[in-house]
């Protein structure tokens, strides 16, 4: 056979991927060349990222984080299970705890600064929208009266604090903007809202009161912000991540630069509707914020299975396959349009091995770090446990 015939069964759609600028992704299992890349040269910045447990995901992650910020790129980060703490240090970072006894606090309440170009009512409507989907995922089960009721009980908690889309949100200090219980009065004064406003008691006098019923007091000051929810208990994950997510956006349009916004673990907010469909509004939307948003999951069908979970991965122009398990291997074949070959790789790679695919292209990669980026991001509880060690050695000294 001559080279023309051979190519058509070469698994891959092209050899080489790489440019003049960007950062190194790894490289080719096929020819040894670099993959250096820039996702901002993309139509947008977005990136998925599908893995089984312990493939490599969080490693290939952080080393794209560690190369980003070295370029200037501000990163923050939703980190479930502390998978990122070292790296923050390390950096000098900001790591900021949410839980139950956390001294954190982030309003859902809060609104972003109006842009020259942006029109205050829609932003105004667009965060009534997006309190409305948290109190979705807090309530549970809510009918088409109920979300009338809640929808305009918003709208009046805003009122109360004399807050209307026709006033200027830019010189409003946080102190200004309504919390949860201003929430819960209204409710319970509104007709038809008692039953409401009773479901609604936990998260202003209960045990979860603590968490978003408060003024917000976080500020986005630092390269390299990292929001931990591992302490917060299992029922208010989704919620933690989702009111993380509203304040992130808030801030993505608030001020305007280049930057990361990594959502690990995303198939917790993939199981409901509301949060993949907030989700999805920023993968379509943060590239007119010189922003990147990069979803990180383990737990392929889940995410893949949400009807907005294809859609994420249509507004992703990177996407990072690594090793997979045979249960997820299938779904990932169907979405991807991969070969029986890719497939076989796929299941067949070793840690840090994979495919990358860059718009229409897509190669074989492997990852690969330097000792000194390797003592940064590394994830091994072993090799942690030894660096923890030798600092306290040095310290001692």
């Amino acid at each position: 056979m001559n080279s023309s015939p051979l190519s058509t069964t070469f698994p891959f759609v092209s050899s080489t991927l790489s440019s003049d600028t960007g950062i190194l992704y790894g490289i080719n299992r096929h020819n040894n060349s670099l993959i250096i890349f820039d996702r901002f040269e993309m139509e947008n910045a977005n990136m998925v990222v599908f893995a089984k447990s312990g493939a490599g995901k969080s490693y290939s992650v952080k080393l794209e984080i560690l190369r980003m910020l070295m370029l200037g790129t501000d990163v923050i980060i939703i980190d479930p299970e502390n998978e990122y703490k070292h790296l923050c240090d390390t950096v000098g970072g900001s790591f900021v705890k949410i839980s139950l006894n956390s001294g954190n606090h982030l309003n859902p309440f809060d609104l972003p600064r109006v842009g020259e170009d942006e029109d205050a009512e829609d932003i105004f409507r667009n965060n009534t929208a997006a309190i409305l989907g948290l109190l979705h995922i807090m309530l549970g089960s809510i009918t088409p009266e109920e979300d009338s009721i809640l929808d305009r009980a918003v709208r009046e908690t805003y009122a109360i604090r004399d807050i209307t889309a026709s006033i200027n949100f830019n010189a409003l200090p946080r102190e200004s903007y309504p919390t949860m219980s201003d929430l819960y009065q209204v409710l319970k004064n509104m007709d038809g809202g008692e039953n409401l406003a009773i479901r609604m008691e936990k998260y202003t006098e209960g045990v979860f009161s603590g968490f978003l019923n408060n003024t917000s007091n976080v500020k986005v000051d630092n390269q390299m912000m990292v929001f931990n929810i591992r302490d917060m208990e299992e029922e208010l994950r989704p919620v933690a991540m989702y009111i993380v997510m509203q304040f992130i956006w808030n801030e993505m349009r608030t001020n305007v630069k280049k930057r990361l916004v990594l959502v690990d673990e995303a198939w917790v907010m993939m199981k409901y509707d509301d949060a993949a469909s907030f989700i999805f509004g920023i993968a379509k939307r943060c590239r007119k914020y010189y922003t990147g948003l990069t979803t990180i999951t383990q737990d392929v069908n889940d995410f893949l299975g949400s009807r907005y979970g294809k859609a994420i991965v249509t507004n992703s122009s990177i996407q990072l396959l690594l090793k997979q398990s045979p249960a997820a291997v299938d779904v990932i074949s169907e979405t991807f349009y991969l070969t029986e070959q890719e497939k076989f790789l796929l299941l067949e790679s070793n840690v840090g091995e994979g495919i990358f695919f860059a718009g229409t292209k897509h190669v074989a990669i492997k990852i690969v770090a330097s000792y000194s980026e390797d003592q940064v991001i590394t994830t091994d509880p072993a090799q942690l446990e030894e660096i923890e060690q030798a600092k306290k050695e040095f310290r001692d000294e």
